[in-house]
């Protein structure tokens, strides 16, 4: 017998504190989604009963490890709300312990299970916020496990927002692939499922007339045409994806995203990804990030929170 569909979409958001979910609550606010925030999961059942009966469509709620002691109850109750036809996205939002110090610090905000008390030295309350992150990172670490994981180390809170929007808006019932390109110097995405290092490709970087075009400009996507280690690598890139989403989307999951990575994240990355899109496009739901040319200089301070 076919469960029936309900018109009604929730998008779950999780993650570190101080990793963006405030960011990324307004943003489906904006784009008319009722928001909830720190939504106990004991209440989320009667919640969904009740937006059901208001006929409620889009729905986003935030949870976190302010809710520590009932979130082993949270998985079970997705499952269950999936059977009854409801739409259910999950979203997990990491960043880099390091960062994470820095927003807390700049912020002067206090995390939620850190205990440093006032008139402890800044070394002992440093140690004291790592060992709460560390802590929240084992706690969440089922939520994040089972959601799309998004990356905000280095992101700023406009790339955040638009990418969430473009993540929302994708088709439920297909896997959706997210080609992304880096720059190695500023670390590899924490978010990337797979990651293809293309830095010992002929680099256009060296060509004067090309350094300060990016992969999108068509002198730049000739030069690396002609280049045979590049025609390689992408039909190696490729091989290996046709191999295995087939089995990834029969594991039932819902996002897959590849990294490709090169030394600025300017060039080679970026005209892979290009590439890889026109690829993938005719089978499967593909989104594309270039994480460096959407980037201000990199200032992982308060901005996310």
């Amino acid at each position: 017998m076919k469960t029936e569909i309900l018109d009604l979409q929730i998008v779950l958001i999780t993650g570190m504190s101080g990793s963006g979910k405030s960011v990324v609550l307004h943003a489906l606010e904006d784009a008319g989604f009722f928001c909830v925030d720190n939504l106990p999961p004991e209440l989320l059942a009667p919640f969904v009963a009740l937006q059901k009966k208001n006929k409620a469509s889009r729905v986003a709620i935030a949870m976190d490890v302010r809710s520590a002691k009932s979130l082993p109850l949270l998985p079970e109750q997705l499952s269950a709300l999936r059977k009854q036809g409801v739409l259910v996205k999950s979203l997990f939002l990491d960043a880099l312990t390091e960062t994470l110090v820095r927003r807390f610090s700049e912020t002067r905000r206090k995390h939620p299970l850190s205990q440093a008390a006032s008139e402890h030295s800044a070394q002992d309350q440093r140690r004291a916020l790592v060992e709460a992150i560390e802590l929240e990172r084992e706690l969440l670490a089922d939520l994040r496990e089972n959601a799309h994981v998004i990356d905000t180390s280095i992101i700023r809170p406009s790339q955040l927002q638009g990418y969430v929007k473009s993540l929302i808006a994708t088709p439920d019932e297909q896997l959706t692939l997210v080609f992304e390109s880096f720059a190695f110097k500023r670390g590899v995405p924490g978010d990337a499922d797979y990651v293809f290092d293309v830095r010992m490709l002929p680099n256009p970087h060296y060509e004067p007339e090309l350094r300060h075009l990016t992969g999108q400009d068509e002198p730049v996507a000739d030069f690396l045409r002609e280049q045979a280690d590049v025609a390689q690598m992408l039909e190696h890139i490729q091989e290996f994806l046709n191999y295995w989403l087939d089995a990834l989307a029969r594991d039932h999951r819902s996002y897959v995203t590849v990294a490709i990575g090169c030394t600025g994240g300017q060039h080679r990355s970026v005209y892979l990804v290009e590439q890889l899109v026109k690829l993938f496009e005719g089978k499967w739901v593909t989104l594309k990030r270039h994480r460096e040319l959407e980037a201000k200089p990199v200032n992982p301070g308060p901005a996310i929170s």
